[in-house]
């Protein structure tokens, strides 16, 4: 079976499921739809996978005109179900295409846009990756870029421009409130966000695509977190290339099951 999306550059660049291992405690929740969120056109697909799991089908469409008039938003990247049942969607820009973090809210059930997560002015500059840990009441968002440089392509002189993000932002799960801001470094570029998974765990990594460097972030005292360099990728030293020095560009960053092992995807150096 192929299931064809009927519009053209969409850019399906992330999935996630409509149900989370988060969401309540009930073992009727099942996880049968699919959220695809688009990074180029702002569209929004929902994959029914439970009617036929072999032949995923097509049950409803966000349009793009919908995001940019109730959310201002755009470029949406990476969706993750909360924990009250809603979908939460990062995206990266304004529907110019300006840098813009922050987060869209669809119903969990119905799938209607209910609107932004956060507060107006509490948008970050930038936004890409998210992840959050109920227990301690904190969503952490890595950085990304502005999507109308970026969709040019690398430029070097687009670096210290302020085109590639650089923040680390931690926020109040529940009261969607921006609590704290570790700046990583020029041109650092943070983007995969992941916890460990047990749920009990009050730390977790960012991947930093351009430094080639992975902090751990750890809940140090009270409701404050704190941030630590645990790996560097040094540049490559190349020739032909666009710079003299090939960054990692560290983009996916996965953990396993049990807590033990860091895999990275380690994108230019080809690792």
């Amino acid at each position: 079976h192929r299931l064809p999306m009927p519009n053209l550059k969409d850019e399906l660049h992330s999935s996630g499921w409509s149900t989370g291992c988060t969401c309540f405690d009930s073992v009727t929740t099942k996880r049968t739809k699919l959220i695809l969120p688009c990074l180029i056109s702002s569209r929004i697909y929902v994959v029914d996978v439970g009617s036929q799991c072999r032949a995923p089908k097509l049950c409803k469409m966000i349009e793009p005109v919908d995001v940019f008039w109730k959310c201002n938003k755009g470029y949406l990247n990476v969706p993750r179900s909360l924990p009250n049942g809603d979908i939460l969607i990062a995206n990266m820009g304004d529907p110019s295409g300006n840098g813009k973090g922050g987060f869209i809210v669809l119903d969990g059930e119905t799938f209607e846009l209910k609107g932004n997560w956060e507060n107006e002015c509490e948008a970050p500059p930038t936004g890409y990756d998210f992840w959050y840990q109920p227990r301690y009441n904190v969503l952490i968002s890595s950085a990304g870029v502005v999507p109308k440089r970026a969709g040019r392509g690398f430029c070097p002189n687009d670096l210290k421009k302020g085109i590639y993000g650089r923040r680390l932002n931690v926020w109040n799960l529940s009261c969607r409130t921006l609590t704290q801001c570790f700046d990583l470094g020029e041109d650092s570029l943070p983007l995969s966000v992941k916890f460990l998974h047990n749920p009990d765990a009050a730390e977790g990594y960012v991947s930093c695509a351009l430094s080639g460097v992975i902090y751990r972030f750890y809940k140090c005292e009270a409701n404050n977190w704190a941030v630590e360099e645990v790996i560097r990728i040094p540049a490559k030293d190349v020739t032909g290339w666009i710079m003299p020095k090939m960054p990692a560009f560290t983009v996916d960053l996965v953990i396993s099951m049990d807590d033990r092992y860091l895999y990275l995807s380690n994108w230019l150096h080809g690792d």
